[in-house]
C-alpha cells in the first residue's frame, strides 16, 4: 500500500507510522523517499521481514538486511520489535490455553493445538 507511487501523492516531509503488518510497506521505496527527503520521519514496529530479525537475540550477529541496517542508522526512524501479543490479556491466554493443552495431553494423549 505504501511505495513510491503512494509516496508521490503524499506531502513532502509527511511522516509514517506503521503498527500494522511490515508488508504494507516497500521498503526499497521507503528507504529511498527518505533519503531524497520526501518522507520526513518513520516509526515502525513492523518491518517487511521482521521474523528474520526480530524476538531473536541477534547480540552476536550482525544485521545482513541492507535497508534495515540504513533505516536504523537514520536519525529520523524509530524502530522498535513488533510485540502486539505482549499485554496481560495476551500472556494470560497463552498461559492458560498452555496449561488447558498439558492437561488434556497427560490426560487424554490428545491436545487441540498440537502441530
Amino acid at each position: 500500500m505504501i511505495n513510491k507511487e503512494s509516496i508521490a501523492k503524499m506531502k513532502k516531509g509527511v511522516i509514517i507510522i506503521n503498527c500494522s503488518r511490515g508488508k504494507l510497506i516497500n521498503t526499497n521505496d521507503l528507504v529511498q523517499k527518505l533519503s531524497e527527503g520526501k518522507i520526513g520521519g518513520v516509526g515502525l514496529d513492523v518491518y517487511e521481514d521482521e521474523e528474520e530479525f526480530f524476538l531473536r537475540d541477534m547480540s552476536n550477529s550482525y544485521v545482513r538486511d541492507k535497508n534495515l541496517s540504513i533505516l536504523l542508522s537514520m536519525p529520523n526512524v524509530f524502530i522498535t520489535s513488533h510485540q502486539a501479543f505482549f499485554t496481560k490479556e495476551a500472556l494470560n491466554k497463552i498461559a492458560s490455553d498452555t496449561l488447558e493443552n498439558i492437561k488434556n495431553e497427560m490426560e487424554t494423549g490428545t491436545c487441540e493445538n498440537e502441530l
